[in-house]
């Protein structure tokens, strides 16, 4: 479509700057008297044309070419005013036709051949164009462009709220912004366009004097006429000029003021019709009031009859309409279809559901900060995880608790919770139980004990040190947290190929080498999971490319491609793992477990995976636990050091114990990297360790 229209859009692009080199032409080069005829005439239905295409606006918008479109027609009249000019001055001695017929026939037909008529209905036009309509609508201009500005921000959260809640989805929010941001440059153009016809009528006033002083004097001086003679003629031709491009300049300037006081609705006629003659009782009474103005003594009767009986009918008319339209019976209410099937497949693919006590929290019409807080969510997360995820739907579910909430990916729930949305969540900074009285239970998010207080006791609960956090920060902790552990299952083929034309709108040569010149789509896709699944963020897109390119030559099996990327991402998993101090406080595997794990590692679904007896698992999963609650504790990351070959299989059996696990091999921190011993992971009794050696 877009290749279609683009010769089209050439061609016109083309047309308007010769039309605009034109314009300077005639400033610069004498027009004869023919041409500017049929110049006038284009002027005068130019105008028209703006002022009929503004009535029948539905809304501004629909017009927005406007203001730039009224720039290019006052530059024309003045073009044209400075044409006449130069034609009045230089053969105005040859007779009122010099200027062409136009100005002729305006000059005597318009005016009645009367010089004093003349110059008072210009000056009407004048007076009326700029103190009345110009002013008015540049007024209307500022202040539609000061209040647009204005509501811009609670319309941009209004988008955002919808967006969070599912009601619209990201294209729809685009399309949304964008028409937000038209109307804010439109009605801004607008307030900027008004002074071109202001000045305009300015100018106008200007030229008119300028031709009647320099046609005397030219009449007076270059052609010896009396005073009598060159004032008849050149004032003559100075109101046919005046007139002709007054007119023009009326109707644009009303055309103006309709535009910017356009509301949303219907057509204007439909609207003035419903809204003047469709209200019986107001236009019965008008009609009485004319009828009695034209009893009085002196008052034309048959004018003011003729109108009020108008009235009257239309009254008729429009009380007939309504006694109709109110006996009218209503439409039975269409019989439901039948539910189609496929209806039932569609699957949200994130869902936050609430009880009906956490149900203020998402209530935009109660001022609820959920939604706001899930869309910021999203933001933090693309720009963190590199991935943009797909709006939650927010909802209430009557069949959960009062105040439990649950996420849903895809329908399966991947979490739940409790919130007391009129209580304040107390939290012992030492992850200890908080020593406060309240509502006890855990935080959704880490598990770390927790005491629901109400906000009477906020004041108790800080000076006891206590870390108090709101409802909507609690819920949106918890689906932070939750999104970060599940987002590799967010990422599939559509999602890999968004960012794909992201990263070729920079790099296309290197998008085209590894996809489909390296790996397919689903290589790539499993491999920007892996990375996910591991809460490596994907952002640095190009890097990952890059890497899969380089390794896939070798293999292009799945681990290898992931450990590969890994290795190139290194810095973004130092400064993921290491403290404010850039030090990397990390557990280390006794060596004894070590050899004991190297010696279960067997295969599943064709990657290598841990394998050990219950003991060793058993041992291994409480000394993981147990280092991970202490440096949880100590608000510590949880990094285990591990030899490359086991990195992954360990990764994979104590992820499903220890969310906010960390796995890495010492080739994946940056060179230089000061790493510190935070403990020692051991699986293996001294028993067993004397056996085996």
């Amino acid at each position: 479509m877009a290749e279609s229209n683009a010769p089209g859009a050439a061609r016109a692009e083309t047309l308007l700057a010769v039309a605009v080199l034109a314009v300077v032409v005639i400033l610069i080069v004498p027009v004869p008297a023919a041409a500017l005829d049929v110049l006038l005439a284009f002027s005068v239905g130019l105008a028209l044309l703006m002022l009929l295409t503004a009535l029948g606006l539905t809304r501004a918008l629909d017009f927005s070419v406007f203001p730039a479109l009224l720039l290019v027609t006052t530059l024309f009249r003045l073009a044209l005013n400075v044409a006449t000019t130069r034609l009045i001055l230089l053969h105005g001695g040859e007779g009122p036709g010099a200027a062409g017929h136009l100005i002729e026939t305006f000059g005597r037909f318009a005016v009645g051949g009367s010089l004093v008529v003349g110059l008072v209905i210009f000056l009407i036009l004048l007076v009326v164009n700029f103190s009345v309509i110009t002013k008015g609508a540049g007024r209307v201009s500022e202040v539609a462009a000061r209040f647009t500005l204005d509501a811009m921000p609670g319309k941009q959260m209004s988008i955002d709220a919808d967006l969070a809640a599912g009601i619209i989805d990201d294209r729809e929010a685009k399309n949304r912004r964008s028409s937000l941001e038209k109307e804010a440059e439109f009605f801004g153009a607008m307030d900027g366009a008004s002074k071109f016809v202001r000045g305009d009528a300015v100018a106008g006033l200007a030229i008119t004097g300028i031709n009647i002083v320099g046609g005397l004097v030219a009449g007076l001086l270059r052609d010896h006429v009396s005073l009598a003679q060159a004032a008849e003629t050149y004032t003559l031709l100075t109101v046919g000029d005046g007139l002709v491009s007054q007119l023009p300049a009326l109707l644009v300037s009303t055309s103006a003021g309709l535009v910017v006081t356009r509301a949303g609705g219907d057509h204007l006629g439909s609207q003035v019709g419903t809204q003047v003659f469709g209200r019986p009782r107001a236009l019965s009474t008008a009609a009485a009031v004319l009828a009695a103005l034209g009893l009085l003594p002196g008052m034309p009767l048959l004018a003011f009859w003729s109108v009020g009986g108008a009235l009257w009918l239309l009254s008729r008319r429009a009380s007939k309409a309504e006694q109709a339209a109110a006996a009218k019976p209503r439409a039975p209410a269409e019989p439901k279809g039948p539910e189609r099937v496929q209806d039932l497949l569609a699957v949200e693919a994130l869902e936050l559901e609430v009880g009906f006590g956490l149900v203020p929290l998402i209530d935009l019409a109660k001022g609820a900060e959920l939604p706001g807080r899930v869309t910021a969510l999203r933001k933090q997360l693309a720009g963190d995880l590199g991935v943009v995820l797909p709006s939650v739907h927010l909802r209430d579910n009557l069949r959960l608790e009062a105040n439990q909430y649950r996420v849903l990916l895809r329908g399966l729930e991947i979490g739940k919770g409790v919130a007391h949305a009129d209580r304040l969540m107390a939290l012992d900074p030492s992850g200890g139980a908080p020593s406060i009285d309240g509502l006890r239970g855990h935080d959704p998010a880490f598990g770390l004990p927790a005491v629901w207080v109400v906000p009477a006791d906020r004041a108790r609960a800080e000076a006891a040190g206590l870390t108090l956090v709101d409802p909507p920060s609690v819920m949106t902790t918890h689906l932070a947290e939750l999104l970060r552990r599940h987002a590799h299952e967010l990422m599939g083929r559509q999602e890999a190929q968004e960012l794909l034309a992201v990263v070729g709108k920079e790099a296309p040569k290197l998008v085209e080498d590894v996809v489909p010149g390296s790996v397919s789509l689903g290589e790539l896709v499993r491999v920007l999971r892996g990375l996910l699944r591991e809460s490596v963020s994907i952002r640095d897109l190009r890097t990952i490319l890059e890497a899969v390119a380089d390794a896939a030559p070798r293999s292009k099996e799945t681990p290898w491609l992931v450990e590969q990327a890994r290795r190139r991402l290194a810095r973004q998993i130092t400064a993921r793992v290491a403290g404010a101090d850039g030090v990397v406080k990390a557990l280390t595997l006794e060596r004894a477990t070590e050899d004991a794990l190297r010696q279960s590692l067997g295969a599943s679904d064709g990657e290598a995976a841990l394998a050990p007896d219950v003991d060793t698992a058993r041992r291994l999963i409480g000394s993981l636990e147990s280092h991970a609650q202490r440096l949880a504790t100590a608000g510590l990351p949880v990094v285990l050091l591990a030899p490359p070959d086991l990195r992954r299989p360990i990764f994979d059996f104590g992820a499903r114990f220890v969310s906010d696990l960390w796995v890495v091999a010492a080739r994946e921190l940056v060179p230089g990297t000061t790493v510190e011993p935070a403990g020692i992971v051991q699986a293996v009794t001294p028993q067993l360790e004397s056996a085996a050696a």
